[in-house]
């Protein structure tokens, strides 16, 4: 690929940084991500490539393009990316959250790499195709989606619910969270590459109880009921499953490390992974951790009913028997409300895109060796995924080995490398133009 492309990534991420898109889950908050998409398309038509933009409601917009490949009878490649952030608070930042700066060779700003790096590195790889000719062997779809970090509705689940002829043709797809590296030493980096995530079970729990005045002795408080039953959530651990994801980065990994994995105690090797320890560690298990807590009008009230939100996340084919585990935990007099449902996902780590995927990642870094992971959390491939694409997580990035990656997703004074930023539109465009 041409320079040109290396060179121009910072610039594309430097300028969707500066567009605030914070999604808060509330529509009444929500900035929309309309004007980052503006920003894309027209990004996009400048080279020549058409793109048509669809809103779920105002503001809430996605952008679809297709890139023709020699072969139109091979199934499309999906290469999508959400345009959506979560909220910054400015006072707990190093820099403005939303200026894009520059400084000790990262680019700073929420959204660096969940994910307008990638969304960055997707415009500079197919705008230097566009200038310089290049054809992809196969269709190539780019998708820039609203929505997201709160569920998806207004994104993926719109497109794939309202419009999957945009989506036709499509059978694999790579987006967010994976082709990261993990750094053993100064001659192996383990790139992890998604094939799995977590199911997302958002729940909130409801205890009813008697009203009263606050200084009566009362036996049947509401809230009360629900300390209790989500003091006892926080503090379960659920039974350890070894998925056959989870089974093949701990064998990669053991390896790799030269340590002995014990298949009775996994978490004592996960233990020794350093910043990518608490990722791997929520995939051995199912996990639910309360996030929100409402009760009660006035001081001296004893409501009626106290409610709690738990963020749940399941393995595999795991869904029904957490609802159990957790009833058992709670126990039979908490009532439980389903706020957002989608399935856990897992597909295999062989084939010729995965085969393409290790060979760019050596191509760039001849210490690169590709492995399987699970991720914890959840991403627009749900939402794909009901259209029969087979979905990885690959949005490559070489990383410092002492960078805590994980801990910047959602996190304060958010950042991306910039040498990671051009590796991987480098890595990027070897994949797309070879599988």
């Amino acid at each position: 690929m041409s320079d040109t492309a290396v060179d121009e990534v910072t610039g594309l991420c430097q300028d969707l940084l500066r567009i605030d898109t914070s999604n808060t889950g509330d529509p009444r908050t929500t900035v929309g991500e309309r004007v980052a998409a503006e920003y894309v398309a027209e990004k996009l038509t400048e080279v020549g490539i058409e793109v048509s933009i669809h809103e779920s409601a105002p503001k809430r917009a996605n952008l679809i393009a297709r890139i023709p490949g020699a072969d139109p009878s091979r199934g499309a490649l999906l290469v999508h990316g959400h345009l959506d952030v979560v909220p910054a608070d400015a006072s707990e930042w190093s820099v403005p959250p939303f200026s894009g700066e520059e400084k000790d060779g990262y680019l700073w700003g929420r959204g660096a790499i969940d994910m307008k790096d990638f969304d960055a590195m997707m415009l500079a790889v197919v705008r230097d195709w566009k200038r310089t000719g290049v054809v992809p062997p196969r269709d190539i779809v780019l998708c820039y989606t609203a929505d997201e970090e709160a569920g998806m509705q207004y994104g993926s689940q719109f497109l794939a619910r309202e419009h999957p002829d945009l989506l036709e043709g499509c059978t694999e797809a790579i987006g967010e969270v994976g082709g990261f590296s993990y750094t053993v030493n100064d001659d192996l980096r383990l790139y992890l590459v998604e094939t799995a995530e977590k199911g997302i079970d958002w729940l909130r729990l409801h205890a009813r109880g008697r009203p009263g005045h606050g200084s009566f002795v009362h036996d049947d408080n509401a809230v009360t009921a629900l300390a209790e039953a989500v003091a006892a959530v926080g503090r379960h651990r659920f039974p350890m499953v070894i998925t056959p994801t989870v089974a093949a980065f701990l064998e990669e990994v053991s390896d790799a490390l030269g340590i002995e994995l014990d298949p009775d105690e996994p978490e004592l090797a996960i233990a020794k992974l350093g910043p990518i320890a608490n990722l791997i560690g929520a995939t051995v298990r199912n996990t639910a951790n309360p996030t929100r807590l409402e009760a009660g009008y006035k001081d001296n009230v004893i409501p009626g009913k106290a409610s709690a939100t738990v963020d749940c996340r399941t393995l595999p084919g795991q869904a029904e028997l957490f609802l159990e585990q957790l009833r058992d935990v709670i126990g039979p007099d908490i009532e439980i409300e389903h706020l957002q449902q989608q399935a856990a996902l897992e597909t295999t780590f062989d084939g010729a895109l995965v085969e393409a995927m290790s060979a760019a990642l050596r191509a760039e870094d001849p210490g690169a060796r590709a492995v399987p992971y699970m991720l914890s959390g959840g991403t627009d491939a749900k939402a794909f995924t009901t259209l029969g694409i087979r979905c990885f997580g690959f949005a490559p990035l070489k990383l410092p080995a002492d960078l805590n990656f994980s801990a910047l997703f959602h996190g304060i004074d958010e950042r991306v490398p910039i040498e990671g930023l051009r590796f991987g539109v480098r890595v990027l465009d070897r994949l797309l133009r070879n599988s």
